[in-house]
């Protein structure tokens, strides 16, 4: 979904070697240098400097970058500031409404290679398509679902484990309305995005109360409860879950139960005004590379690549990878546009929800 996440180093010898074969030998002198800027989230991947570095070595494109601190603000920075961008990241939640607003243009994905090892799914998802036309290219997803501790909680194949009286005071839900709304969808077999039942919803949310410890609303604060043993049961983030496990150590276990999870992937556009297309698609095609995004997994801090290919080469072991197994993604509702109607009554439900738990 996009958030900042924290980077460690990452070995930049063994990176340059594979993303240097994969850019193969620069083939225009320094003096035809470009410039593109990118708008991204601060720290997710785009900005990763040994890449960069490599990018504009191989390609005598130079990168820069600019960055938002919420999707509305990502909009309102496109909207404002015609010919600023080159590359956009956006949640493809968001693509269409991006798109019929005329703000990105359609892609040909014959001037994007690496999009042919793209995950079909996601690379011709509804959400970044259009009449046949491609406003995105599928970058890295993820869903939000169920992450127990390992052990511990056993047999846990529906989100009913949450109001389950064997995990009274145990479990910890996401402070966010689109999230837990959408959790107690999938309880009640409705659809993400546009329930037509937010009552039988509330009823599932209401009968969590005897089992809820703590609404949280960051990784951190998320891990240090877990590490306390605050909880047992949680709705939790699959890349925050594969951190977890391959960074702290952690005996988290994370689970797609019987009802599915709700899903979300982030998507690569190319702004209608940007400067320089043909080299925003060559940075497009560098970010979708395995190349590039095995050494950037390295250190578990990406999320799961769209590209089938990239996720094939991770280490059997990793999180990344046992996680995000590629059976779920027919199993994921994707988050979807929200009318701004409909995002407010889920607000309302969920803002009532959060003081009945807490009184």
């Amino acid at each position: 979904m996009g958030g900042s996440i924290s980077r460690r180093g990452v070995n930049a010898t063994m990176g340059a070697a594979l993303v240097a074969a994969a850019l193969g030998a620069r083939s225009r002198p320094a003096a035809a240098a470009e410039t593109i800027t990118v708008l991204n989230w601060q720290g997710y991947g785009t900005d990763e400097a040994w890449a960069l570095k490599l990018f504009a070595e191989h390609t005598g494109i130079t990168v820069r970058h600019d960055y938002f601190n919420s999707e509305p603000e990502m909009v309102t920075k496109l909207r404002s500031n015609p010919g600023a961008y080159d590359v956009a990241l956006i949640n493809s939640a968001r693509t269409r409404t991006i798109a019929a607003d005329g703000l990105i243009e359609a892609i040909d994905l014959s001037q994007v290679p690496n999009a042919k090892d793209l995950t079909p799914a996601l690379r011709d998802h509804a959400n970044l398509t259009e009449g046949g036309k491609h406003y995105g290219i599928s970058w890295v997803w993820g869903m939000n679902s169920l992450a127990v501790r390992r052990g511990v909680v056993k047999g846990a194949d529906s989100y009913a484990v949450l109001s389950d009286p064997a995990y009274k005071n145990r479990a910890a839900l996401f402070d966010d309305a689109v999230t837990e709304v959408g959790i107690g969808a999938l309880m009640t077999g409705q659809s993400i995005n546009a329930p037509t039942d937010l009552g039988a919803i509330k009823q599932r949310l209401t009968a969590m109360k005897p089992n809820i410890k703590l609404i949280w609303s960051s990784e951190s604060e998320w891990n240090k409860a877990f590490v306390a043993g605050a909880f047992d049961v949680a709705i939790y983030w699959s890349g925050a879950a594969a951190r977890a496990q391959k960074r702290y150590n952690l005996p988290v276990d994370f689970i797609v139960p019987k009802e599915g999870a709700i899903g979300w992937l982030d998507g690569l556009s190319v702004p209608s005004a940007a400067k320089n297309k043909a080299a925003a698609l060559k940075f497009i095609n560098f970010m979708i590379d395995p190349s590039f995004y095995l050494q950037w997994a390295k250190d578990a801090g990406a999320a799961a690549s769209a590209n089938a290919k990239a996720m094939s080469e991770l280490a059997p072991d990793n999180p990344i990878r046992t996680i995000h197994k590629a059976e779920y993604i027919s199993a994921l509702q994707f988050m979807s546009t929200l009318p701004d109607e409909r995002r407010k009554a889920f607000v309302d439900l969920w803002s009532e929800m959060k003081a009945f738990y807490a009184g």
